[in-house]
């Protein structure tokens, strides 16, 4: 076992209750000091309790897994996305740059606008369809401009056996409907947050042992591609043995389920560079899913 003098420094994580944030307060290694905060204690939109906070622990490395996800509210509640997704990535960016602080800053797939045939690369054009995806396109776009020192990790479909997410929905509405419509018109990668959480402190890690040439931005998220309706037949199919009928899931239209925000109908990620650059390869988020399922399906029954 390291002594203290040789562990790494502490790790400082902007959140503490999203599904990433929580993954990533789990313990994991006698040689990591992983500290989580969120409001009151770190408020990102308020820079005096960011610079209070990075003074006190003075972290080797910053992680933002805070942010304003609820999509569809966003798009009537644009100043409170804004003050989370943009303008408090950019208070954290520079107070990170002041100190001297490498940040890895959590996107999304939502800052492309889904048109593309393949899936998306780091440098092709970012084009949100809402307000969601236009605050954290502003976020990543402040984190580059005030923080040299960053890895903008962008990913898709966050799932978790914890939390509010797609596998808990349809965990829900399986048992309370013999059938539904889902769509399958949207490709994505769904993608475990304790993958994502995982990464980050792989990444967080190298980057207090002094690795520099891993700065920029990266894809990452879950293998292999499908659509909302083929995540949810995976999720029933791993939810049965535990004695949840599946209902029947029929395939619809984006058209047939309108919602206030747009949806990219491809967010789908190219994950080449990650793997290039930081030997990170993109994972299966089947086995995850089934630990997902467990854990909520434990939760509901406690």
């Amino acid at each position: 076992m390291p002594g203290i003098a040789d562990q790494p420094g502490v790790i400082l994580v902007v959140g503490r209750a999203g599904q990433v944030a929580r993954e990533l307060a789990r313990p994991d290694s006698v040689r990591r000091s992983v500290i989580a905060l969120g409001r009151p204690d770190l408020d990102l939109t308020v820079p005096d309790s960011v610079e209070m906070a990075l003074r006190r622990y003075t972290p080797a490395v910053v992680i933002n897994a805070a942010a304003y996800t609820a999509v569809d509210k966003a798009e009537t509640e644009q100043e409170q996305a804004f003050r989370l997704n943009a303008q408090g990535p950019g208070h954290l960016a520079e107070a990170c740059d002041r100190a001297d602080v490498p940040l890895v800053h959590l996107s999304t797939d939502y800052v492309f606008n889904g048109q593309a045939t393949r899936p998306w690369r780091e440098d092709d054009p970012i084009e949100p369809l809402g307000v969601y995806g236009r605050s954290k396109a502003e976020g990543e776009a402040r984190v580059r401009l005030a923080a040299p020192r960053h890895v903008i990790l962008r990913t898709s479909w966050v799932f978790a056996g914890h939390g509010h997410n797609f596998v808990r929905t349809m965990l829900r509405l399986g048992r309370e409907r013999d059938e539904l419509g889902i769509v399958d018109d949207q490709h994505g990668g769904p993608t475990a947050a304790r993958d994502i959480a995982a990464v980050c402190l792989a990444i967080a890690d190298r980057l207090a042992e002094g690795f520099s040439d891993g700065y920029g931005t990266f894809h990452y998220s879950g293998a292999p591609a499908t659509t909302w309706c083929g995540f949810a037949r995976a999720v029933f199919k791993v939810a049965e043995p535990h004695g949840i009928a599946r209902p029947e899931v029929k395939p619809i239209t984006t058209a047939d389920y309108p919602t206030p925000a747009a949806r990219p109908a491809n967010s789908v990620l190219d994950c080449g560079r990650i793997e290039t650059v930081w030997e990170i390869s993109q994972p299966d988020w089947r086995p995850a899913l089934a630990d997902a399922v467990a854990d909520l399906l434990a939760e509901s029954a406690a």
